[in-house]
């Protein structure tokens, strides 16, 4: 085969595997900045236009580096080069990660907007560099102008299909596999191997150099070892380190007891010194689930979903036959249901099948009455055929409430599925002086259920928004509960919720809707007027 036959073959599979890279580092740069920033639309469209914006330089800088040193050498060190910036990515973003803990924790929002810039822009070298591949290459393939479409259209389908193989293999393998750290290394390392193999391809080191050859152009083999061993050296300590150093939150948490980083999220499981453990997801703030093994109700939100049947006169524990919990997490609200009314059977819907593990290892959430289903609850709302007395809805992808969980079609859905006495209860958030969410839900639930009421948890800023199928009073609900004995489980509850409960009307503002569902913007208005002091 003639060596331009097999330096084209060369290139075209470093054209495909910078294809590869380049789409497999914006899928794993996703999930790196998700336990810190969330996957709101805001995060995805700064990650997308800062990728584009450094492919967009890459490929103005690839032409010009092509009209200047056209070789497949050029062409093996940019891929070199974007391998070492690459499998540095997890380990210098350690430190800007934690700033964006700070600010989060601190709602400090200078803070936090700093850090997510400063981790975007760690991508810029390793994506300009692989943009800077296809210019290059089209220039290095080109033997006539009569070819120039075939050659260029070549490699970008050829860079393309890579792209498509990038977006797969991270998110259905790599990732879930052997986690988001070690899969920027294995980009990286491929990279490295790919490059090497190019460079050691050109050097004279495999066959004799002829006669008449230029001194200046033999191609040492000291130079390409020297290069192998830079990529090495910075690389196989990484390696290590990400073993010791697991995708997280840096910052410490007093009493870990577990850790891990699964599909959707990182996971946390403290206990304190009482045996009460708490489940802490991705930021490291709030608080996903609690359990002490002698006690069941907490004191904060999740008592106040024991409530929720009350709304209907004459309502006696033993009539809640079947409930559903969209959000399930560490079972924490499946725990109190479960001791408070007997005969319930329930429907616990958690996306991530990690969670359900841990809760089931850490959490005892072992209840025979407890069926889980591992899905988004949006998808479980049009599947089932069931009909419950309560649905609850507490699911974050913290800060953020994810949106189609939010809508009037998504409570329509649920409404469909609620008995003639059935009550939506939802969990929610505000400041001491900004309620524009729960003025929103307030808003989207009053046009598919007819009764609304709010709970302001006292000490929190979390906001407990019920809704019922039929018109109802608040006078029958406090009469409901001021008859529970105080002493029991169910009365203990009723004392805490009881002067919380208010009836809200909607105010003609935000409805959130499929087409349009602004929570992540109304939720980053809370972080801003908590930061302010408002």
């Amino acid at each position: 085969m003639k060596k331009r036959d097999l330096m084209r073959r060369r290139l075209l599979i470093l054209v495909f595997l910078s294809g590869v890279v380049s789409m497999a580092i914006e899928m794993c740069a996703a999930r790196l900045l998700a336990p810190y920033f969330g996957t709101s639309q805001v995060v995805w469209a700064n990650l997308i236009g800062l990728i584009l914006l450094y492919l967009s330089v890459g490929y103005f800088l690839g032409g010009w580096l092509a009209d200047r040193y056209p070789s497949e050498r050029t062409l093996a060190l940019l891929l070199l080069f974007a391998a070492i910036s690459l499998g540095l990515i997890p380990f210098i973003s350690g430190p800007i990660l934690q700033q964006g803990v700070i600010g989060l924790s601190e709602a400090n929002v200078s803070i936090l907007a700093g850090s997510l810039e400063s981790v975007l822009l760690l991508f810029l070298v390793p994506v300009t560099l692989l943009g800077m591949v296809p210019p290059l290459a089209i220039r290095l393939t080109m033997t006539q102008i009569t070819t120039a479409g075939s050659s260029s259209g070549s490699i970008y389908m050829l860079s393309t299909l890579g792209s498509i193989l990038g977006t797969f293999l991270p998110v259905f393998l790599l990732i879930p596999t052997i986690g988001t750290r070690h899969s920027f290394l294995v980009f990286a390392l491929l990279l490295l191997v790919a490059s090497v193999w190019s460079l050691l391809a050109l050097s004279r080191f495999w066959t004799r150099p002829a006669p008449d050859a230029a001194p200046g152009r033999v191609r040492r083999p000291a130079l390409i070892a020297a290069q192998v061993a830079l990529g090495l050296v910075l690389l196989v300590p990484a390696s290590g380190a990400a073993v010791a150093a697991p995708l997280g939150p840096l910052k410490a948490i007093p009493g870990l007891i577990y850790e891990q980083e699964s599909l959707y999220n990182y996971i946390q499981v403290t206990q304190a010194p009482d045996g009460t453990r708490e489940l802490i997801l991705n930021e490291g703030q709030a608080i996903h689930s609690i359990y002490n093994p002698r006690q069941i109700l907490t004191g904060w939100y999740w008592d106040y979903f024991l409530a929720a049947p009350f709304f209907n006169p004459g309502f006696q524990p033993s009539q809640l036959q079947r409930m559903a919990i969209i959000g399930l997490a560490g079972g924490t609200i499946a725990r109190q249901f479960s001791a408070a009314y007997p005969s319930v059977q329930i429907d616990g819907v958690e996306i991530d099948p990690a969670i359900v593990n841990v809760a089931r290892q850490y959490f005892d959430m072992r209840e025979p009455n407890l069926h889980v289903f591992e899905e988004d609850g949006r998808v479980f709302a049009r599947q089932t055929q069931a009909s419950y007395n309560v649905i609850a809805i507490d699911a974050f992808q913290q800060p953020y409430i994810p949106f189609q969980l939010t809508t009037v079609e998504f409570f329509s859905e649920l409404r469909d599925h609620l008995a003639d006495n059935g009550v939506l209860a939802l969990n929610t958030g505000h400041t001491s002086t900004n309620f524009q969410l729960v003025q929103a839900f307030v808003n989207t639930l009053s046009r598919v259920f007819p009764s609304v009421y709010v709970f302001l948890v006292p000490g929190t800023f979390n906001a407990e928004i019920m809704a019922t199928k039929h018109p109802t009073n608040l006078a029958t609900f406090q009469h409901n509960l001021a008859a529970l004995p105080p002493d029991s489980l169910l009365g203990q509850a009723a004392q805490e919720v009881l002067p919380q409960v208010s009836i809200w009307r909607p105010d003609g503002g935000v409805v959130f809707t499929d087409d349009r569902a602004p929570v992540e913007q109304l939720t980053d208005e809370l972080l801003i007027s908590y930061a302010e002091g408002r």
